[in-house]
């Protein structure tokens, strides 16, 4: 975008009087840095279309000094920087050495000279580029610009940064009326320039001028923060969720204490990850839907691995709970060591598509990630699909029958085996649908499931055993406790006091948010 805005430039002020001299071409190139960067400032000033291009050639290092002169060198073609005519490279030529502050007023100076393109998008991106290289020498640079701009947005944004240079500026006036002006901003990056300013601020008045507008700014930025904290509340909830609707039937409706259920979480993930390659090799061009292919095979491969699990182990410790917890316990560690010989002990990567990459910008120090709020919409799905499977299909019927009265199903003619299959195998590749949301978001690895196991057991204990809206309000609750108390005490704490908060619940109300009723509670 720069190369072409230069070279339209170049064409608009083709033969008229602004021209890079030799001696501006020469003082921008060597010296001191000072004076490096007061010379290219001067000619930024000016707004100089020669210069662009020049610019770009000192980063590209493709400068060289001979003679009083400076030459650019692209391959085995040399041209005078200042006229662009062809020369001949002097023998002692010596390259143009760009010190690391030299070589950001560099790329400022191209974001400068984008201040004056006749292109928006342009102007405005340039704005955003100096924001962190606002200082007084190019005050000048800024008031230009803000005369000739005619977009009220650009306009602000231009006084923003006209305030960001005076700060600092060594007039006492100015830095009050900076302090003053930047009151009105509502950007972060201006949050942390005030906290600097404090700092090194010596003035008493200036000084107070200065927290005021901090307080101004911290008030402004407020909402973003806890509308953030909310955000981040609610996605940590769903995933919870997600990882504890599986649970919310193998253990709330079949009574099996699954200490595997990580472990078929981490299925999921693996399953996504396997699809993911799969596309990647032989499907390029829809590689942006593996996800759309890797939902239902993540569910798959984790209800087939729960399935075999119930019809190896898990049929003949029904009614012994701790029983069914030793013995997937076990199961989770085969599943575990079995990974890491298969895929590897380290984490594998997991791309997001192209849709699920970036995120919308709601204020100006929030912005909502699309990969979490696809989550958000793919935890709510999960859950209405799996309210509807139990509370209107014919398999539900089934499983809430065998769950509440195995023997009086059995005598009406249900296969209370194959329901047990099912319904373990339901509950298993929902863990795989968390596995493959959760991949999205974070590392896939083999002890991907480990940090989640505890957690979902939390959920379904705190919501009510065997009850679906109670899984769905304490996921959501300890989702939101959880980022309140971090904020508060630091993520360690968190964790202790909110098992702290769930023992003592318990303690008060054993049967959890919502108790069972009737015959089912017996």
């Amino acid at each position: 975008m720069r190369t072409l805005c230069a070279a339209l430039w170049c064409c608009l002020f083709a033969g008229s009087a602004l021209a890079l001299s030799p001696d501006q071409a020469l003082r921008i190139a060597q010296g001191e840095s000072d004076d490096r960067i007061a010379a290219l400032n001067e000619v930024v000033l000016a707004a100089d279309p020669a210069l662009s291009a020049y610019v770009q050639a000192l980063l590209a290092d493709e400068v060289k000094l001979a003679g009083g002169k400076a030459f650019v060198v692209r391959g085995d073609q040399v041209t005078d920087a200042a006229t662009g005519a062809a020369a001949t490279l002097p023998a002692d030529a010596e390259d143009v050495v760009n010190p690391n502050r030299v070589r950001r007023e560099l790329e400022a100076a191209l974001s400068a000279l984008n201040l004056f393109s006749p292109d928006r998008a342009v102007r405005l991106k340039a704005v955003g580029e100096l924001k962190e290289q606002a200082d007084e020498g190019k005050l000048a640079l800024f008031e230009k610009a803000a005369k000739s701009e005619t977009d009220p947005e650009i306009r602000a944004a231009l006084a923003m940064l006209k305030a960001t240079a005076l700060i600092a500026s060594s007039d006492k006036a100015q830095r009050l009326a900076a302090a003053q002006l930047l009151a009105e901003s509502d950007q972060p990056s201006v949050k942390g320039l005030l906290i600097e300013r404090l700092a090194a601020e010596e003035d008493g008045e200036v000084k107070a001028a200065l927290q005021r507008t901090l307080d101004t700014v911290n008030g402004r930025l407020a909402w973003g923060e806890r509308l953030g904290l909310l955000f981040t509340g609610v996605s940590l909830g769903s995933i919870l969720l997600l990882a504890a609707l599986g649970l919310a039937i193998t253990y709330g409706l079949m009574g099996v204490i699954n200490m595997a259920h990580g472990e078929l979480i981490m299925i999921g993930a693996y399953a996504t990850w396997g699809v993911q390659n799969l596309f990647r090799h032989y499907l390029p061009a829809y590689f942006d839907a593996y996800v759309l292919a890797a939902i239902p095979l993540s569910f798959l491969a984790s209800a087939l691995v729960g399935a075999a699990m119930e019809r190896s182990v898990i049929r003949f410790l029904y009614g012994r709970p701790l029983e069914t917890l030793l013995a997937t316990w076990g199961i989770s560690l085969i599943l575990m060591q079995c990974v890491r010989s298969l895929f590897g002990a380290q984490n594998v990567g997991v791309e997001n598509p192209s849709w699920l990459s970036g995120g919308v910008q709601v204020l100006p120090n929030l912005v909502l990630p699309y990969n979490r709020l696809a989550i958000l919409a793919f935890a709510a799905l999960v859950l209405l699909g799996m309210a509807l499977l139990i509370g209107k299909t014919r398999l539900g019927l089934f499983v809430r029958g065998v769950t509440q009265n195995r023997r009086m199903a059995a005598c009406v003619g249900v296969n209370t085996a194959r329901v047990d299959t099912y319904a373990f195998a339901l509950g298993a590749g929902i863990a795989g649908l968390a596995g493959c949301a959760l991949s999205q978001v974070g590392n896939v690895g083999p002890d991907l499931g480990q940090g989640y196991i505890v957690d979902s057991f939390m959920v379904v204990v705190l919501g009510g055993v065997g009850q679906i809206a109670g899984t769905v309000y304490a996921g959501l609750g300890l989702g939101l406790m959880n980022k309140v108390l971090e904020g508060w005490q630091g993520a360690v704490l968190a964790k202790i006091m909110v098992l702290l908060f769930i023992v003592a619940f318990i303690q008060k109300r054993p049967q959890g948010i919502f108790a069972l009723k009737g015959r089912s509670a017996e």
